[in-house]
């Protein structure tokens, strides 16, 4: 009985001992686990040394000696410019549905090419159950070259996109140059899939000068061709 037993033992010792010195299992380190890893995504290309966005070059190029010929200005530095550009979205539904205020950062990341900040209430109002530090809305600032380049979607693009459009309001100016408007639905924009947005959401657009004067600063966006009603 005792041989029977070491007969038997002997070839399932052997199988243990070709598992340890033979080829790796799958998963561990074969050949199974190299075609089942996870491929990386490709690094985005860098732009060229040369870019320059189209609304930037046309401000350096038409811009500029077209205010400095209708304001005759002393200095070439005292010819207005745009600063930055503010994007807000107020998102009421957020008090009842926290999903609500992510999804629309998600979407102004999309259309502002850049990570917008959520805004929260400074106190509480228990009328509209608001309590303090709820988020309830997004913004984002845009300067340099995604600030020309969202400009350059915003109107020769998205304004055209908005139903029953008939020119921005020309009076919507604070007295120091800055201008606000206005829109609807954001889903004017290309970046945002139609289908797979919940409900449309307003947004507001401030854009900030360095104009003195309301007149100087609404030159400066007709020159950019804004659409202003006439």
């Amino acid at each position: 009985m005792a041989e029977k037993d070491k007969a038997q033992k002997g070839p399932a010792q052997g199988q243990q001992g070709q598992a340890k010195g033979g080829k790796p299992a799958a998963g561990k380190g074969g050949k199974d686990a190299k075609t089942s890893a996870p491929k990386t995504a490709a690094p985005a290309k860098p732009r060229p040394k040369d870019y320059k966005p189209r609304m930037k070059a046309h401000y350096e190029k038409v811009v500029r000696e077209a205010m400095q010929k209708k304001f005759a200005y002393a200095n070439v530095m005292q010819i207005p410019r745009i600063e930055k550009i503010v994007l807000n979205m107020g998102v009421g539904e957020a008090v009842n549905d926290r999903k609500k205020v992510d999804n629309a950062q998600a979407d102004l990341a999309l259309i502002a090419g850049q990570k917008p900040v959520q805004t929260r209430s400074t106190k509480s109002i228990a009328t509209f159950k608001v309590r303090e530090g709820m988020a309830l809305g997004t913004k984002v600032t845009l300067r340099g070259d995604r600030m020309y380049e969202f400009l350059d979607r915003f109107v020769t693009i998205a304004l055209p996109r908005v139903k029953d459009f008939r020119g921005l309001n020309p009076k919507s100016f604070d007295g120091r140059g800055n201008y606000a408007c206005g829109l609807k639905e954001h889903v004017v924009f290309p970046e945002i899939d139609y289908d797979k947005i919940e409900t449309p959401i307003g947004m507001d657009v401030i854009v900030c000068t360095s104009a003195k004067t309301d007149d100087e600063a609404r030159e400066l966006l007709k020159n950019f061709n804004f659409p202003f009603r006439t």
